[in-house]
């Protein structure tokens, strides 16, 4: 019903930039409320940073505040995470989520809440 594909991964050093893409198809865009989520090797997959529907409601993990921005393009059907000042501990899989949201503002911070996923994308950051 939905499908989401990221991209921008890739290898990158301490302190570096990364602009992640997440290209969304099979709904209206301003429909789903979105998420990026993170999973490292051996942990558990953790949040990352919301937006709601109309892009207006965000939030980001305290571990990633003052670093990354979430944001949104919904006449691109675009969710976009731009990573600034990376750190090695900002390696993993990232995944962009997505759900049917009956309000423009809501957002949600809990993996559960996502109905659909993509593939991930491997971002790497050396020290």
């Amino acid at each position: 019903q939905v499908q989401l594909v990221e991209s921008g991964g890739g290898l990158v050093q301490a302190g570096g930039s990364l602009r992640l893409s997440c290209a969304a198809s099979g709904r209206t865009f301003s429909s789903l409320a979105m998420g990026w989520f993170r999973q490292a090797p051996g942990k558990e997959r953790e949040f990352v940073a919301c937006i709601s529907g109309g892009g207006v409601g965000l939030d980001h993990a305290d571990s990633v505040k003052g670093r990354f921005t979430i944001s949104r393009d919904n006449a691109k059907n675009t969710l976009y995470l731009q990573m600034n000042s990376l750190k090695p501990e900002d390696t993993a899989v990232y995944y962009c989520a997505a759900v049917v949201a009956p309000y423009s503002g809501t957002y949600h911070y809990r993996s559960r809440s996502y109905d659909y996923w993509g593939q991930g994308t491997q971002v790497t950051v050396s020290s």
